[in-house]
């Protein structure tokens, strides 16, 4: 990684950690409120994303970190993104893996794939409830009402 971007990442984090410890707060008390493990967030405030989730996972701690501090998201995440950004150009190992990337949309696929079918199955089902109710009906009305009705 580069001198500049390395300055970039750390920046960042030092600010974080420069305003949670402004308000007095330890880094559990932020593990507690967001539920983001310690070491994430150690991991954000050195600058070190390769020990982030990746993706909308990192935002999301991001996020969660500046909500439990109290910290405009609006000033803040574009800073991130800046950081953020500087790694991704480094050419470094922070490039998305392709087959991660294809598997998760191979089961976003399927997952919906299985939701349609159960859902139409429902339908189906709903379907044979409803003939099978009539059909007992007719049955009922067939065999037992119409003689004493007279139909």
């Amino acid at each position: 990684m580069h001198t500049t971007m390395a300055v970039v990442l750390a920046e960042f984090g030092a600010g974080l950690r420069g305003e949670r410890e402004r308000r007095g707060m330890s880094l559990e008390a932020i593990c507690a409120e967001t539920k983001v493990s310690a070491r994430h967030l150690d991991a954000l405030e050195r600058g070190d994303y390769r020990a982030l989730p990746s993706g909308v996972f990192r935002r999301g701690i991001v996020r969660a970190y500046l909500r439990s501090l109290g910290l405009d998201e609006e000033v803040w995440m574009p800073q991130f993104e800046a950081s953020h950004g500087a790694r991704l150009g480094s050419g470094t190992d922070f490039r998305p893996d392709e087959a991660a990337l294809a598997t998760f949309a191979l089961n976003v696929k399927r997952n919906r794939g299985m939701q349609r079918r159960r859902e139409t199955a429902r339908w189906i089902g709903v379907f044979a409830l409803a003939v099978a109710v009539l059909a007992t009906g007719w049955a009922i009305w067939h065999f037992l009402l119409r003689d004493r009705s007279g139909w």
